[in-house]
């Protein structure tokens, strides 16, 4: 008799909607006044990625007349509030303080990784596959032997955060070693110099760290793509079970899928919890070192805005979504009436492809080259070192601004968030 595969604890989650991606500006970095347990990203020349403010510690907004004051009792560690589309930061709190991000990191995994593999292309799982899984992993329930699509194995990841799912792809993407590699130097690329992966699934593990800042660096970035914000915004989706028991025959019957669904509790609610009017993703986590840790996305009229909670020091485990669901209240209503403290900065891969295509067009005077899919991860465009993109001054800024612009007349919103009118009403699932 075949053996019986072996199946991963399951959790039960999703189906869908889609969402909204970004715009793309020019970083404002500027010097750091102080070194701080915020412990500010940094280039060579001592830059504070997004802005100055961003690398001091404690809350930073500025309030303008008709502002509403920051809501009170936000006890996350770290927090910000952030301009989907135009990238300005709204107000922040510690945001380039170096935190355990648990699976929040896994946006950065989807990030690199959903380019690369068609949604229709199967994967078998081998136990080999699942070697080093951190204990108590939580997990949608692959089994050994058994064959899923990509598109399963990204149900996997963001609804169930299962890191059976993540490693599944790590698989299918040459192994650890190498996807680790390719999520640090995606990093590297964005601008996201907190954060450091050791494992891809957010599992803890010495020396992995990411900020409030990064995280909502990556979620923007991420959101650019229709599969990401597919994935992102899903609620429910069928998964394929593992194998079924022989029939009297001695024929295997067919495998069973089962409902898996979001764990995102801003977009399916939990009890005393309702979901948040237009919320489309973006991801949770949580583990011991971490804490609860949360991203989030909504729009409201024609804004759209992130938000990005780190290990709420207060509450229970929905805490985490409270305070996110309050700095989305108090973003959407104090927009208009605040200065922003810092932005969040563009690829460098983006930097560069629009300088070139400004240069081009500067050199005679009306050829220009597209950069189509400078926006996609993974265009293989080489990235410059922090320093390069960072010092550049005068009229090499004032070109990039130029080319930027361009850029964006060029690249415009992914028609899907154009044509958003009103977010759906999704009710919270069955208890």
């Amino acid at each position: 008799m075949a053996r019986r595969p072996r199946v991963r604890h399951s959790l039960t989650l999703p189906l869908a909607a889609a969402l909204l991606p970004a715009a793309v500006l020019l970083p404002a970095a500027a010097p750091a006044t102080a070194a701080s347990a915020a412990a500010p990203s940094a280039s060579s020349d001592d830059t504070v990625i997004g802005g100055e403010r961003l690398g001091v510690p404690g809350p930073q907004v500025s309030l303008g007349p008709g502002a509403p004051e920051l809501p009170e009792d936000i006890s996350s560690r770290a927090w910000i509030v952030a301009d989907a589309e135009t990238g300005e930061v709204l107000a922040a709190h510690n945001a380039h303080r170096r935190l355990a991000p648990a699976s929040t990191l896994k946006m950065l995994f989807a990030d690199t990784l959903i380019p690369k593999f068609e949604a229709d292309e199967v994967y078998t799982a081998e136990p080999e596959h699942f070697v080093g899984m951190g204990a108590g992993s939580s997990a949608v329930g692959i089994a050994d032997h058994q064959t899923y699509t990509v598109e399963d194995l990204w149900h996997g990841v963001f609804l169930a955060s299962g890191n059976d799912a993540v490693h599944a792809l790590t698989a299918m993407n040459g192994g650890m070693e190498a996807t680790v590699a390719e999520l640090n130097e995606r990093a590297a690329d964005l601008q996201a110099l907190d954060t450091h992966v050791v494992s891809p699934d957010g599992y803890d593990a010495e020396g992995q760290t990411s900020s409030a800042y990064d995280l909502t660096l990556i979620a923007r970035d991420g959101l650019k793509n229709e599969d990401f914000r597919r994935y992102a915004a899903t609620v429910r989706a069928e998964f394929p079970g593992g194998a079924p028991e022989e029939d009297e025959d001695g024929k295997p019957g067919e495998r069973e899928p089962y409902q898996v669904q979001s764990t995102n509790r801003l977009l399916v609610g939990d009890r005393g919890l309702e979901p948040y009017e237009g919320v489309a993703g973006v991801k949770n986590g949580y583990t011991t070192n971490a804490g609860h840790t949360f991203t989030g996305v909504a729009e409201r009229g024609d804004r759209v805005l992130l938000v990005t909670c780190m290990n709420p020091s207060e509450g229970d485990s929905l805490q985490v979504y409270r305070e996110t669901a309050a700095l989305f209240d108090w973003g959407f209503e104090a927009a208009d009436h605040i200065e922003p403290v810092g932005e969040l900065v563009p690829p460098l891969s983006e930097i560069e492809a629009a300088a070139r295509e400004a240069s081009v067009s500067e050199d005679d005077g009306k050829s220009r080259t597209p950069v189509d899919g400078a926006t996609a991860a993974g265009t293989g465009a080489r990235p410059a070192s922090v320093g390069t993109v960072l010092g550049v001054t005068g009229g090499a800024l004032v070109l990039m601004a130029v080319a930027a612009y361009v850029f964006h007349r060029r690249h415009p919103l992914p028609a899907a968030l154009q044509q958003l009118p009103e977010r759906l009403r999704r009710s919270a699932p069955p208890r």
